[in-house]
């Protein structure tokens, strides 16, 4: 049975979609398969590692019937990179395997049985659906993506909080030393949700959504959240714990504020960040009414120090950072300004977008 015959391009762009959560060591063998279910001419192609399962379904040609089957996912992708786009390729299923055929190539690969195959077992009371423009939950997702935290004890702390209430959704993460909080309005009220995505899904979910306006749409259950966007269904258990209430954590009402260019900023702190030391990546920042100092030094007694004119006439300040937080945010920010709240050298801080709520940084300082 030929289970389907298209271009390399659009085979190969399935496929990928589907394989970015197949790891390469697995203790179930099967899991580093793809499987394909063929139910008349539509085929159906779902991968798992148990915790995550990406579904989508496609038309590529080749016979109609049923049929179902798994098949390496890295092999395959790997053999269909080395071929050109325009290329027609077939996939045919022969004894227990599946030949692989393009132009004058031809491969024979192993395959496990469909039944083998380890489906995530969908919870059976997922809350009501929402949906927001793919875009809109791409950006809030590189908004604050980059704090959260990676392999920390902490696991709750390994992903991003989303909550979603009335007709606003939320999300937020932290490492311990900052915190991002980014939201978007939703088209329907929601009651209030409050889930965390662990980091594998929260990375896999960028690479897949897109920047256009087409919706994605949103279930959350006890422990599993369900998205679905272009033709793709995406299942993932959800981590467990007590998300630290981060409304305690931004702080409100500083009583000094300086608004500047986000790229000049980010400029300066790139520069100085050469001469931080590797283990402490510090800088000092010291705020005088008109000017805006940034200084760094490391174990060679080596030192850099850029200056920015800036608006300000508050108090005088000296305050540490970890330059790589701060530059991180001004990074993943796409606006021309940005304002920075200060109460004094021993208080947090707050980076926000002027005249904007939907975005809050908190960073704390570190001791110089």
């Amino acid at each position: 049975m030929i289970v389907l015959k298209a271009t390399q391009d659009k085979v190969l762009s399935v496929f990928q979609s589907v394989s970015g959560i197949v790891e390469r060591r697995h203790t179930l063998p099967i899991l580093a398969n793809v499987m394909l279910r063929k139910t008349g001419s539509a085929l159906q192609f779902t991968t798992s590692d148990l915790e995550i399962q990406i579904r989508t379904t496609a038309e590529l040609d080749g016979d109609a019937g049923n049929f179902s089957t798994t098949v390496g996912a890295r092999k395959l992708i790997d053999i269909l990179r080395t071929m050109p786009a325009d290329q027609t390729v077939s996939l045919e299923s022969s004894q227990n395997k599946l030949i692989l055929k393009g132009g004058k190539s031809k491969f024979t690969l192993q395959t496990l049985p469909a039944e083998d195959f380890p489906l995530v077992q969908e919870a059976a009371n997922f809350g009501p659906a929402f949906s927001v423009p793919q875009k809109t939950l791409k950006e809030l997702l590189s908004q604050v993506s980059f704090a959260m935290a990676v392999h920390d004890i902490r696991y709750y702390l390994n992903g991003i909080l989303f909550v979603a209430e009335g007709k606003q959704l939320s999300l937020v993460a932290t490492d311990g030393h900052r915190l991002a909080f980014a939201s978007a309005t939703l088209d329907v009220e929601v009651p209030k949700q409050e889930v965390i995505l662990p980091r594998k899904t929260v990375l896999e979910m960028q690479r897949l959504l897109s920047d256009t306006e087409g919706a994605i749409e949103m279930q959350f259950a006890s422990n599993q959240a369900k998205f679905t966007f272009g033709g793709m269904e995406f299942v993932t258990k959800l981590v467990e714990g007590k998300f630290p209430d981060y409304n305690r954590v931004i702080p409100k009402n500083h009583k000094n504020g300086i608004t500047l260019g986000r790229q000049p900023l980010l400029a300066s702190l790139q520069r100085t960040a050469i001469l931080t030391s590797d283990k402490f990546k510090g800088v000092r920042l010291n705020i005088d009414p008109g000017t805006l100092r940034v200084a760094s030094n490391n174990a060679e007694q080596e030192e850099a120090v850029d200056e920015l004119d800036i608006d300000y006439s508050g108090d005088s300040i000296e305050i540490g950072f970890n330059v790589t937080y701060l530059i991180d945010v001004l990074t993943n920010m796409g606006q021309d300004m940005v304002k920075v709240e200060l109460s004094d050298s021993n208080s947090s801080a707050l980076i926000t977008i002027p005249d904007n709520h939907s975005f809050k940084y908190v960073v704390m300082p570190m001791r110089i």
